[in-house]
């Protein structure tokens, strides 16, 4: 049979979920815990309410942008938590303090995490707009276009606050490069 005629395989909600969770639960969860400020239990129920969410959505709506479309009703989710625990929060900003890592290697943990650790302090140092879509691109793994369609900032602007916000980085931490 020819490809023009072959039709896109319907897919439940169920196997949607299903399939989501097998792929995004791990990171979702980490970034959750992140903008959480390292509660972990929290964060898993704010993926829980993710997928929730997702098995009510219309596959069709969300056809070829499942990744931001779970990033940011996570990240919405995430700050409805925070909101509801400190109203005067006006952003997500401050949720980013106490990012861990979600998996560091066993055999170089101790270094990792000291990296880690060092990185994060720094990266605390640039404006919120830059922490936020440089945790998306490295910690989240999104493209520009998915870290747009999250932020509701332009995949223009995206690039170039990680482009601005990774050079102020390498000037605070010393790093040349040629």
């Amino acid at each position: 049979m020819s490809a023009l005629f072959i039709q896109p395989m319907e897919v439940s909600p169920r196997e949607l979920v299903e399939s989501a969770q097998a792929d995004f639960e791990g990171p979702l969860t980490g970034y959750a815990a992140g903008l959480l400020g390292g509660d972990w239990e929290r964060a898993r129920d704010v993926v829980q309410d993710t997928f929730v969410k997702l098995h009510r959505q219309d596959p069709e709506m969300i056809q070829g942008k499942l990744k931001s479309w779970l990033y940011t009703v996570c990240r919405n989710r995430s700050i409805d938590v925070l909101r509801k625990e400190n109203p005067m929060l006006s952003s997500s900003g401050e949720a980013f303090e106490n990012m861990e890592n979600a998996s560091p290697d066993p055999s170089n943990a101790m270094e990792q995490k000291e990296s880690f650790e060092e990185v994060l302090k720094f990266l605390e140092r640039l404006p919120e707009n830059q922490r936020e879509v440089i945790r998306l691109k490295f910690q989240g793994d999104l493209s520009y276009k998915e870290i747009s369609d999250v932020t509701g900032l332009s995949v223009s602007n995206v690039g170039f606050l990680i482009h601005t916000g990774i050079k102020r980085l390498r000037t605070l931490m010393g790093v040349t490069i040629s």
